[in-house]
């Protein structure tokens, strides 16, 4: 076998496995689109296309009550999580040497690693003592919403982190030399150049927040229960279609909002370069 025909065969089979790939991990959103048109009541059995299913859950007051919460707490995760995150990689990455950073980071850094029964187990008992203690909070929207603020932070913080790794500092010495003073530099240098690791942060903590099982689980109270949980409580029961439809009505609303952050941050790079290409020739 030759060169060129080895280097053939190495594209196709690198393709094959990217295709398998791509098949095993979306084929089943596909299905689960495709049986939430199903007339069927049995959730794998096709027995026609309709709509009724999407009627349906026009009257399911529950699930909507919990995609709605869901909504909210994964709205203030994605926002808390974005500007904690933000001001702890700042203070990683530019501040190098300060008291306690070692353990900072370990803390910060300590959610992606531990299992998540484990950080909803240690929030459920903290905040049990807190409310014994003083009487706030109620375990509801605002357990769930400090638990996923937690776990946000960390991914938060990773991904800015990386961002403002890679900024030369000489741009901001530069803006200082002019200057400018530190609050300026950030809002007029450094903000700018880390705005897409930002809006990649909000998304991925959304995301996180809006499908979260296992610290909703314990963290929720009366009266608040997210939309996972109220599928998960039904899954034992058996699944109405009405779920594929609301679970239908996520991915599209999710896959609209990825291609529009896509396509912002892309024509945002794509305008960054021009601008630094016609800094250059000047």
């Amino acid at each position: 076998m030759n060169r060129g025909t080895s280097a053939a065969f190495n594209r196709r089979f690198a393709f094959g496995w990217l295709a398998a790939g791509f098949v095993f991990l979306y084929l089943p959103i596909v299905a689960l689109v495709v049986y939430s048109f199903n007339d069927s009541p049995v959730a794998n059995v096709w027995r026609g296309f309709t709509l009724k299913w999407y009627a349906a859950l026009a009257e399911d007051h529950e699930l909507l009550a919990g995609l709605w919460l869901s909504v909210k707490i994964a709205f203030l995760t994605a926002c808390g999580s974005v500007l904690l995150g933000t001001l702890a990689a700042f203070a990683l990455i530019k501040y190098r040497r300060f008291t306690g950073r070692t353990v900072f980071n370990g803390m910060v850094n300590a959610p992606l690693v531990m299992p998540e029964v484990v950080v909803g187990l240690s929030l459920l008992l903290m905040l049990v003592s807190v409310q014994r203690a003083i009487g706030f909070p109620e375990r509801g929207m605002m357990t769930i919403w400090l638990g996923h603020l937690l776990l946000g932070l960390a991914y938060a913080t990773v991904v800015i982190q990386a961002r403002l790794g890679e900024l030369n500092p000489q741009l901001e010495e530069a803006a200082m030399d002019l200057g400018a003073r530190p609050h300026q530099v950030f809002r007029l240098v450094t903000l700018p150049m880390i705005t897409q690791s930002m809006l990649s942060a909000w998304l991925l903590t959304f995301t996180l927040s809006l499908d979260d099982v296992v610290l909703s689980a314990f963290l929720s109270g009366p009266g608040a229960t997210t939309m996972p949980l109220v599928i998960f409580s039904r899954a034992r029961l058996g699944l109405s279609p009405s779920v594929n439809a609301i679970a239908t009505v996520v991915v599209v609303v999710v896959a609209i909002g990825v291609v529009a952050a896509s396509y912002a941050i892309a024509r945002a790079e794509r305008r960054r370069q021009l601008e630094m290409a016609e800094a250059a020739r000047r």
